[in-house]
């Protein structure tokens, strides 16, 4: 927590600190640390057995349902004696198709029993809903801020490929003229050198800002003939932009590129998102044809829709193990990013840790690390001003065939300073630091909570799918079989005259009539 002090504008939320602050084990049930570090065996075991915990679940939610069945299976042969005793009075008290005594009592208990666990689902599944889009909007608000640090980066490395090229444009055109033609006169030759010179210091100091390295370990020279660098992972100080196209096979590149981050990441969680909604999708349609099929009484549907609810209940329980695992790391490391991204060769690979930790932080009391480059250039720049306005002043009028020459020197030199202000306000750690904090707090506030949501659903899912199970073998196999249906409909029917009758004593009883 000590690093998290350094970052005023984002603090760990409580339910970070929740998640974690759990126990962790190892496969061999010893106590293990909380720190994220996700390469480590140790900490993928630790990950594991919390996911674990909900395959234990399922274990006992399916005991609780064959226990449920087994009673269903010998209780319904103490039924068949006890109910031919019991439909001799039921006749005499119901008419049609209704049911008395203990049949029509298990018959009501079954069915409430249903749609209570039918209700909790429905409630399970819009807690789903609101957690599927917050955490959506929290992966959006993390792509975002990657790629807007990308192009940040990528507009530093635009403006000091700019400047350099037109540095050493200057250099190898007017530069190279202006000493031809005043070869005569020392004093405006030794001008025009310590031009050149000059702006082999401001070219060889901001190479060193762009120094990138492709993967197979070749240098990437900003004066190439096509200008652009080739298509692979940069090893710029500071990080630099990396293509924002995966790398063959999906591997993270090194160092770590915002642009391919932001990238698979929203590629990856278009499928989350899709997967998420159509598993909600299931539940709600299994939830809705079940209520169909308890006011139809349709045997069919609903053993249809208990073959789906044991398809849903895997789901559910297989989902909570991965969103556990996924809150626990995703709280691991919003409690301390910072020593995460500075201890991570993925992030550190060819960029100081003084670097990093003044973009992290960018706290008042920290110089930046290209202070003094920036400096340097500076004064170069602004020295090669001074030298251009004595030969304007001096050597002109002497030697007016250099003015086309020194005017685009001049020319080169505006357009490098205004490219050079430009640099010197993106080089500062404000905006990759603001990028940096709404990242966190994408991934740590809204995401966090929307996988807690998520979490919650899958566990009130679960257990309305178990209790679901429970009572709709019950409930379909005490519905009337349609040749139950028809020996009811023959018993009214086999005489015909009883309605006659029925309707000749209601005459007769009427005094009036």
């Amino acid at each position: 927590m000590a690093a998290m002090v350094t970052v005023p504008s984002y603090t760990p939320s409580l339910w970070v600190r929740m998640c974690h602050a759990l126990p962790r084990l190892d496969l061999t049930m010893t106590m293990r640390d909380n720190f994220f570090i996700p390469d480590s065996w140790e900490y993928q075991q630790t990950l594991l057995v919390l996911s674990s915990l909900s395959a234990i679940a399922l274990v006992l939610s399916l005991l609780v349902i064959i226990s449920f069945l087994i009673h269903y299976c010998c209780c319904r042969r103490g039924d068949r004696s006890e109910g031919s005793e019991e439909e001799e009075e039921d006749e005499e008290g119901s008419t049609g198709h209704g049911y008395g005594g203990k049949k029509g009592q298990g018959i009501c208990c079954v069915t409430w029993v249903s749609v209570a666990a039918v209700t909790l689902c429905c409630v399970a599944i819009g807690v789903g809903f609101y957690g599927n889009s917050e955490a959506n909007d929290g992966i959006y608000q993390l792509t975002s801020s990657l790629l807007t640090a990308n192009y940040t980066l990528a507009s530093i490395n635009l403006l000091v490929s700019d400047t350099i090229s037109g540095l050493q444009q200057s250099i190898a055109g007017p530069l190279t003229t202006m000493e031809e033609l005043f070869t005569g006169s020392k004093p405006y030759l030794v001008s025009t050198r310590n031009c050149r010179r000059l702006s082999e210091n401001v070219v060889s100091l901001l190479t060193s800002l762009t120094m990138a390295r492709s993967s197979d370990g070749g240098a990437w020279n900003s004066s190439n003939n096509s200008g652009d660098p080739p298509i692979a992972a940069l090893t710029p100080v500071p990080p630099s932009m990396a293509p924002t196209v995966a790398p063959v096979g999906g591997v993270m590149p090194s160092p770590f590129s915002p642009g391919w981050a932001a990238n698979t990441l929203m590629v990856n969680e278009d499928y989350r998102w899709l997967s998420y909604v159509l598993l909600l999708l299931l539940d709600l349609l299994v939830c809705l044809f079940i209520l169909l099929g308890l006011a139809k009484q349709a045997r069919w549907l609903l053993i249809l829709m208990t073959v789906l609810a044991w398809l849903a209940l895997f789901l559910s329980w297989g989902s909570l193990g991965l969103e556990t695992a996924t809150v626990v790391s995703v709280s691991d490391f919003c409690t301390d990013p910072n020593t995460f991204v500075l201890n991570s060769t993925h992030f550190n690979s060819g960029t100081s840790s003084d670097v990093l930790d003044y973009y992290l932080t960018c706290s008042r009391r920290m110089n930046s690390p290209f202070q003094q480059l920036l400096t340097q250039s500076q004064r170069a720049l602004s020295s090669i001003h001074t030298h251009l306005s004595s030969l304007d002043r001096n050597a002109l009028p002497q030697v007016p065939k250099a003015e086309k020459s020194l005017r685009e020197v001049q020319q080169i030199l505006n357009a490098t300073e205004g490219n050079f202000h430009q640099l010197v306000a993106l080089l500062h750690c404000r905006g990759l630091n603001k990028d940096y904090i709404d990242s966190l707090k994408g991934l740590c506030s809204d995401g966090m909570e929307g996988l807690l949501y998520l979490s919650l659903y899958s566990f009130l899912s679960a257990l309305a799918f178990t209790a679901i199970l429970c009572s709709l073998p019950g409930a379909w196999r005490s519905f009337p079989s349609d040749s139950e249906e028809y020996e009811d409909s023959d018993s009214e029917s086999e005489d015909p005259f009883t309605s006659h009758q029925d309707s000749k004593r209601f005459l007769q009883w009427q005094p009036w009539l």
